[in-house]
């Protein structure tokens, strides 16, 4: 019996499951073979897997597999929208009370969101982005940076732009930092003892190789193609556009970069995102049972 059947016949058929990993680890797998073998619908926690422009490059499941199971919040979101962490937990309200959801993805904050609550934070209006913008691209995330109060500086990653890019506009959009609205935060929609949670401990011996794997097999399965089909529309700025490896491979379209060169570049930056999942889930999911991949 292999790691992934021991898995399934320790999981609860009645809880639901959250699957958390590193990129590349075998999380879908693993979700595919618990609702084969229990039923329940598979739900996407991943923050780049919801748009519906990058299909392959970021792994999101094929279609036999979505038809094979239910899934749900794959690819729903146009790749031109942005998508926060309280989208997805309005998403996925409804998906807690039907059939038995097997919750996966590498975005460790929708699942401490989803487990230990989220700040009911107001919109951020279009002016407020777009000064943060300009703001960014003038001075640099430090310059937003030392505008936070002392209790959000404290708790935001300094070498986080994304991070520090929103809590600068939580700020400045409705006058309190957002350590003061993490404060106030409401009961979890899932509170972490109500679920079978898992997290694949994936060392970078066994992963690295996977991760180039994976890559070679998104070359075979049309990655190019699905570039070329995004070609017209891409632009930098588009929140779809965080994908890894989407910026290298409108560079190689447009002459910029060989093939081999952005083989290079896509494989060094995925191990470097699963090296930041991983300091993610050791520091933030303890409580969750961990699954050694070897």
């Amino acid at each position: 019996m292999g790691w992934m059947d021991n898995v399934v016949a320790g999981v609860d058929p009645a809880r639901p499951v959250l699957i958390a990993g590193p990129t590349a680890s075998g999380k879908s797998g693993l979700a595919m073979a618990i609702a084969r073998a229990q039923g329940g619908v598979i739900v996407n926690a991943d923050a780049l897997q919801v748009f519906a422009d990058w299909r392959i490059l970021t792994a999101r499941p094929s279609p036999e597999d979505e038809a094979a199971v239910p899934h749900a919040l794959y690819g729903h979101v146009p790749g031109d929208q942005s998508y926060s962490v309280g989208q997805w937990l309005r998403d996925v309200a409804p998906l807690l009370t039907g059939p038995r959801p097997i919750i996966v993805g590498g975005t460790g904050l929708n699942f401490t969101a989803l487990t230990e609550g989220l700040a009911d934070i107001p919109p951020t209006p279009a002016e407020v982005r777009a000064r943060a913008d300009a703001l960014m691209a003038r001075e640099g995330k430090e310059a937003l940076f030392e505008a936070l109060d002392p209790a959000t500086a404290a708790r935001i990653d300094p070498a986080n732009p994304a991070r520090i890019q929103r809590a600068w506009e939580v700020q400045e959009a409705t006058g309190r930092g957002i350590a003061a609205w993490q404060d106030e935060t409401g009961p979890p929609l899932l509170p972490l003892h109500k679920a079978h949670p898992i997290v694949l401990n994936a060392p970078p011996p066994w992963l690295n190789p996977r991760i180039a794997q994976r890559f070679d097999m998104m070359l075979d399965a049309g990655v190019l193609d699905e570039a070329r089909a995004n070609a017209a529309t891409w632009h930098p700025a588009l929140p779809s556009a965080k994908a890894i490896g989407a910026a290298e491979l409108m560079a190689h379209l447009n002459g910029t970069l060989s093939l081999e060169e952005v083989r290079d570049r896509i494989i060094t930056l995925t191990r470097q995102y699963a090296k930041r999942q991983r300091n993610w889930f050791r520091g933030r999911m303890k409580d969750w049972h961990w699954q050694d991949m070897h």
